[in-house]
């Protein structure tokens, strides 16, 4: 998943509701329900026998590591378009077939891109001593040609006028891009679980300074980012206009300190390109990111005028330049003839980063989630409504799976085309309405998602679904003992259940301990089965498959907001222009 930065921008896609399908003869089935407006009973009931038979299966007769071995181990790391992908899209499909569910396949979400895959990396400094390096190819990085010796240069690219300082300088060098960060001293612990007080503070709904409910500290970041963006595509192509013979980035950091030790982060910000899954943005001059250590050697002997060489070696390979994204679907179908055509998912998504196996991101969400319907399916369950479950892929770059599912089945609102929004990434662009709605969007009762790491679930994100909260409250009442106690409103941001939220239909990401996430394992080489916690594993798939069970026998749907209208909600940011005197400029300032 993206990082906690993403996190916080829902994907908004909004829709207008259309009718059902026409009723089916021999026999006709009742009128449909608006969702919308369905009444809730006063009183939620909860099966404590149903409880008792899911902890036991789920926590004293597990196969949630198993499933967790063969697909980081057996699979390895997922990038999206890559061959080990596919393989995980099919182990996925022919195991939930092998532990009893129908229906299992692959959906076709539409074309990615470039499949790509790491083959070797590595590299060493030779002059003015000998030292092995720490290191990866980054994504979609074009191979050297064998292993490459060239003198280390280098280079800070912020701002145009910085490219003239280099100009006819790089040919054949190993350039290090980018200074050397602060590496802190590690004087916290990479490894958290949340106290009472910070579930507490969770549970409290923070209300922004900001219009839309963006802070003004929130708005400065995402045009920074933005900025970079616009940059990087130049930067990556005047290496290759230069012949660099190489690039090296730094490591980023990770939360407390993390990012050091010889742990490396290999994602989308080390990638020297916005789109490097792109044929036409292609990257054309071999890249790696450093683990910061190895990083500081070369970058402070540079500095320092010393003349340093190194010996590199990136071996990638390329396997298609329109590969397609697919998603693992599977279903216990629904037995009740009022119910059977309503639907409770659950899912996460498959793919990974490379750096490491893909464990905690989302190797964790995909096993769990396979856990729980296993769980369901060896107790016999028979669910009024069907529960499918779904494992995503192109989540990493964009939630490609689940907004191309969500469009193909529920519906979809176009994007702007204004110049200053085609800039930008399309997670950020404005959505304009109106929102179409597809029939299938009324049966989706809800859609539950694990995506933040190995860590236990303490509760639910309700993404400002308040009329869901009494509902919750009586789930969790007995799983206090698991330590599942807080309901937030707040949106959480950055993963699969934003494609559901944003067409209307209720979408929720569990809150969990965050353990050694954000410090040490997201998108990093330390992403690895090791970092994976078998206890937590086992809670979240017993209380996830808990949620699903109760959304799925329950008399009634899980209640939703109102249809999003992003002509309607774009129109409530804009400013009211009451400032006496102001005189209209003509400029249009929306962002």
């Amino acid at each position: 998943m993206p990082s906690r930065f993403f996190r916080v921008f829902p994907v908004a896609v909004f829709a207008t509701v259309v009718a059902l399908h026409a009723a089916d003869k021999k026999p006709a089935p009742p009128a449909a329900v608006d969702p919308y407006t369905e009444v809730q009973p006063a009183h939620e009931t909860v099966d404590l026998d149903m409880y008792q038979r899911i902890r036991d299966e789920g926590l004293n007769h597990s196969h949630v590591m198993e499933f967790a071995e063969a697909l980081t181990d057996g699979i390895g790391p997922r990038l999206t378009g890559s061959p080990n992908l596919m393989k995980a899209n099919e182990w996925t499909r022919d195991t939930l077939t092998k532990i009893g569910l129908k229906n299992a396949h692959l959906e076709d979400w539409g074309e990615f891109g470039m499949g790509w895959q790491q083959l070797n990396t590595w590299a060493r400094m030779v002059t003015p001593d000998t030292a092995v390096l720490i290191l990866q190819a980054t994504p979609w990085s074009p191979s050297t040609a064998g292993p490459i010796t060239g003198d280390v240069v280098s280079v800070t690219i912020k701002s145009e006028g910085d490219f003239d300082k280099y100009k006819g300088k790089l040919a054949g060098k190993i350039v290090l891009y980018g200074p050397m960060r602060d590496v802190p001293p590690v004087d916290k612990a990479l490894f958290e679980r949340y106290t009472e007080q910070q579930l507490e503070e969770i549970a409290q709904f923070p209300v922004s300074a900001g219009s839309g409910g963006i802070s003004p500290e929130r708005m400065a970041r995402i045009k920074a980012y933005i900025q970079r963006l616009k940059l990087v595509d130049k930067v990556a192509q005047f290496f290759a206009d230069e012949k660099v013979a190489a690039v090296i980035e730094p490591s980023r950091d990770g939360e407390n300190g993390g990012g050091s030790g010889g742990t490396l982060f290999d994602d989308n910000g080390a990638t020297l390109g916005r789109q490097p899954y792109l044929a036409d943005h292609k990257v054309n001059v071999p890249v790696a990111v450093a683990a910061i250590e190895s990083y500081g050697r070369l970058y402070r002997l540079v500095e320092a005028h010393v003349p340093v060489t190194v010996q590199i070696d990136i071996e990638t390979k390329f396997t298609g330049d329109h590969e397609h994204g697919y998603n693992t679907v599977a279903e216990i179908p629904g037995t009740d003839p009022k119910l059977k055509d309503q639907v409770v998912m659950l899912g996460g998504h498959l793919d990974s980063w490379i750096a490491g196996t893909g464990a905690t991101d989302n190797g964790a969400g995909t096993v769990v989630a396979m856990e729980a319907v296993r769980i369901l399916e060896t107790l016999g369950v028979k669910p009024r409504r069907t529960i499918r479950i779904a494992l995503w892929t192109g989540e990493e770059q964009g939630l490609f799976g689940s907004k191309g599912y969500c469009t193909q089945h529920f519906g979809s609102a176009k994007l702007s085309d204004a110049p200053d929004q085609k800039a930008m990434p399309e997670f950020l662009r404005r959505r304009v309405g109106p929102l179409e709605v597809k029939p299938e969007q009324k049966l989706i009762s809800a859609y539950f998602n694990v995506d933040n790491g190995s860590g236990k679930i303490r509760g639910v994100y309700l993404q400002g679904n308040a009329a869901v909260a009494p509902i919750f409250k009586a789930w969790i009442a007995p799983l206090k003992d698991l330590g599942v106690t807080t309901l937030s409103m707040r949106d959480t941001g950055g993963t699969d259940h934003l494609s559901f939220d944003a067409v209307g239909i209720p979408g929720f990401q569990f809150i969990q301990d965050d353990l050694d996430y954000e410090s040490r394992t997201h998108h990093s080489n330390e992403d690895v089965y090791e970092r994976l916690q078998p206890s937590d594993l086992k809670q979240i798939a017993t209380v996830e498959a808990i949620f699903v069970y109760n959304a799925a026998m329950r008399d009634d749907m899980i209640p939703r907001k109102p249809l999003p209208n992003p002509e309607a909600e774009n129109k409530a940011n804009e400013p009211l222009d009451i400032m006496p005197g102001a005189v209209p400029t003509g400029k249009d300032d929306k962002e």
